[in-house]
């Protein structure tokens, strides 16, 4: 078996033999197929017919030569065998081509599965990509975890979060942030990860996510989504396998402390959430392994946590501010003519002020949404959302600057809580709860805007026009406003003054990391810090992943 990389088969073939919904979204027809089967043909000078067990393993779209539609190229890698590989690949003497090991050679483990587990008390703390795939790693085995999630199960929390912005009172508990399938649900949906996959993890997470209802191009495209709208019923199928298999999952349920014995986890004092918090009452759970899934928006939890004597400390995260410009544009500038034709273009900027400061995009969501993903009273932060389609009119994209603990006083591990606390008090303020908007223009001239150009955002919750200067730290708002201009060399149009600047986009990543050994426990025995919001993932995928791992952790030490 070998593997093929750089096979090229131009956008307007593609675009030829396949029709215009499946082209849109990165589906491999057949007839595509055969257009990547004779380009590795070409490419090897050999017959079809000694092509076999034929398989495109990823796709990508290069646009870099635009000038001329001919430019544009889907590239491929594909598997497949062929007669006299080792003679093949010889002469063909380029280097992106490999002969892949027989998996027949490759030893065999045989998975732990656990009949009698009455007494393994796993508890695993929030249900986003981390808690989740835990969950179902350990329910496979036969562990039977508790999962506990402080929001409510994602049928319920979709309405909730609707309600919130179409002008209802936030619910601190269930909103963007938390609840079932954590902050990534009401995202992109992306998939994507820069973190290396030596141990097939990332594969695993796509894998079962297609199994439970994902669309199936997720198994190869270079940048896949699944987008909000559809990610919500794969949450649902994958809570469902988990209950099947025995697991155990209760909503609106709060950690609320734990309790040690000889420097090692006993038990989690947990409490229901109710209407009133005087009912409230803890209730204690026995627990032997502990896995703190809890995102990086858990706030109060991360205080508990550091009062329990759980090493935190805090780490570099970034701030900044949503802008929305037209698809339209965003799609002419990347693909040209062809923009209506090649899947919904996206984009990544990067940028070094003069001041050394580093500016970037993130979390890019084409034909998406700008969100209230508030989650506390008197506090406001946004985010971006994109459905399936990506068929909205605006892309937006956050555009944010790397703080550090030095920026924010990282003299006490919470530190850049409190940083960010500010921030989206400040951002509060100055719209009464709305989001504060305001064109460019206007945010690089440092003036309150008082009318919309060309651009209406394009935002759940209510917006209101502002100037979102004064809801950033100095330093974040004149480094924002020198990258976005630089951005223009990149992007044409990108500066242009009616973009649409609200912000503040402050839950990046992590402001802490919950410090864990080589077995992946914290100082307590027993605690598993995992995911995203204990500083060891960044995105759906590798959130997941890292939950995968801290589970097949807790197997082996069994």
């Amino acid at each position: 078996m070998i593997r093929l990389s750089q096979v090229k088969v131009s956008s307007e073939a593609v675009i030829n033999v396949s029709n215009e919904t499946d082209v849109r979204h990165g589906i491999i027809t057949d007839a595509e197929k055969q257009l990547v089967l004779s380009a590795v043909s070409k490419k090897l000078c050999i017959s079809t017919r000694e092509i076999h067990d034929f398989k495109i393993q990823k796709k990508s779209l290069d646009a870099r030569n635009k000038n001329s539609n001919k430019n544009i190229n889907f590239i491929y890698q594909v598997e497949c065998r062929l007669n006299g590989e080792k003679n093949l690949i010889k002469h063909y003497g380029k280097n992106d081509i490999s002969i892949l090991p027989d998996i027949s050679d490759k030893k065999r483990v045989n998975k732990k599965i656990f009949i009698n587990n009455k007494d393994k008390h796993i508890v695993i703390v929030g249900m986003g990509p981390a808690g989740l795939f835990a969950a179902l790693t350990l329910s496979k085995a036969g562990l039977c975890p508790v999962v506990l999630e402080r929001g409510k199960a994602v049928e319920e929390r979709q309405k909730i979060v609707e309600t919130f912005w179409s002008g209802g009172k936030l619910n601190p508990e269930c909103n963007v942030q938390f609840g079932e399938g954590g902050a990534g649900t009401f995202s992109d949906g992306k998939l994507n990860t820069l973190v290396k996959d030596k141990d097939g993890y990332n594969r695993r997470v796509l894998n079962t996510l297609a199994e439970h209802g994902a669309p199936s191009e997720i198994l190869y495209l270079q940048k896949p989504h699944i987008g909000t709208d559809r990610l919500r019923n794969v949450v649902k199928a994958l809570r469902e396998e988990i209950i099947k298999l025995g697991g155990i999952i209760y909503f609106d349920t709060k950690l609320n402390g734990i309790v040690c014995n000889n420097n090692s986890i006993n038990s989690v004092m947990v409490s229901k959430n109710t209407e009133c918090r005087e009912q409230s009452t803890d209730i204690k759970l026995e627990c032997t392994h502990l896995i703190l899934a809890i995102g990086h928006s858990a706030r109060d939890t991360f205080y508990q946590l550091n009062k329990d004597g759980i090493y935190i400390e805090p780490k570099p995260f970034a701030v900044g501010v949503r802008v929305e410009h037209p698809q339209e544009m965003i799609g002419y500038n990347q693909y040209g003519s062809l923009y209506k034709k090649l899947p919904v273009a996206d984009y990544k900027l990067s940028y070094t002020t003069k001041a050394g400061r580093g500016v970037y995009s993130f979390c890019m969501c084409p034909g998406g949404y700008v969100v209230n993903s508030s989650s506390e009273y008197g506090y406001l932060a946004v985010n971006g959302m994109s459905n399936y389609e990506r068929d909205g009119k605006n892309a937006n994209s956050a555009i944010v600057v790397t703080v550090s603990p030095e920026d924010f006083g990282g003299h006490n591990a919470l530190a850049g809580i409190e940083f960010q606390r500010k921030w989206e008090k400040e951002a509060y303020r100055q719209a009464d709860g709305k989001i504060p908007v305001q064109l460019f223009g206007d945010f690089y001239n440092n003036v309150k805007s008082t009318s919309f150009g060309e651009i209406i955002p394009d935002i759940k919750g209510s917006y209101s026009l502002a100037n979102v200067r004064k809801i950033l730290p100095s330093f974040v708002g004149d480094s924002v406003a020198e990258g976005i201009t630089a951005f223009e060399k990149r992007i044409k149009g990108y500066s242009r003054e009616d973009a649409v600047i609200s912000g503040i986009e402050s839950r990046t990543s992590s402001p802490v990391r919950i410090k864990r050994d080589e077995s992946l426990q914290s100082n307590i025995r027993g605690i598993y810090p995992c995911g995203e919001g204990a500083g060891y993932a960044g995105g759906i995928t590798s959130a997941a992943a890292d939950g995968i791992r801290v589970a097949e952790a807790i197997i082996r030490c069994i």
